[in-house]
């Protein structure tokens, strides 16, 4: 069953939702494969650097359908992660998280948003142009596995 925005409820993620967050992870190859400490110090109030996640969730259930992650650097943030199962793919899910996400950051007094995506991933690249990102330069050989250049996005939040 496809998961629209509408049938979405955006939450702070939770150590119980981390297994799912797993599970999202390894099936989508675009998604960064963390451990599960990593997941558990982006939850961490009291961890430095401060991070916001979220998940989204099946509005009425509590099946994860995606997450993202954003790492608070005043007076920007870095997007760490944003991931959908397939199913909550191209049917608004990521851009309500986002949308979330972004709320967040101006409510906490941050000016912009910014991130890096593979060269090739142009499904991501197409995601964030639509959602007002301009890219701001390029990294080469960034990425491995395989090698690869990161282009820069920034969202300003102001």
């Amino acid at each position: 069953m496809k998961v629209g925005a509408d049938d979405l409820r955006i939450r702070a993620m939770r150590e119980a939702d981390i297994a799912r967050v797993q599970e999202i992870a390894r099936a989508l190859a675009e998604a960064p494969h963390w451990p599960d400490a990593a997941y558990l110090a982006a939850i961490d109030n009291a961890a430095k650097p401060v991070r916001i996640a979220l998940v989204g969730e099946r509005a009425n259930t509590t099946l994860v359908v995606g997450f993202t992650i954003a790492q608070l650097i005043a007076p920007e943030a870095e997007l760490e992660t944003i991931a959908v199962t397939p199913d909550g793919q191209g049917c608004g899910a990521g851009r309500k998280m986002l949308l979330e996400l972004v709320e967040r950051l101006k409510a906490e007094g941050l000016y912009g948003l910014n991130l890096e995506v593979r060269a090739s991933n142009g499904r991501a690249i197409g995601f964030y142009r639509a959602f007002g990102f301009q890219q701001t330069g390029l990294r080469p050989r960034y990425y491995s596995n395989p090698e690869e250049d990161a282009v820069l996005f920034r969202l300003d939040l102001r």
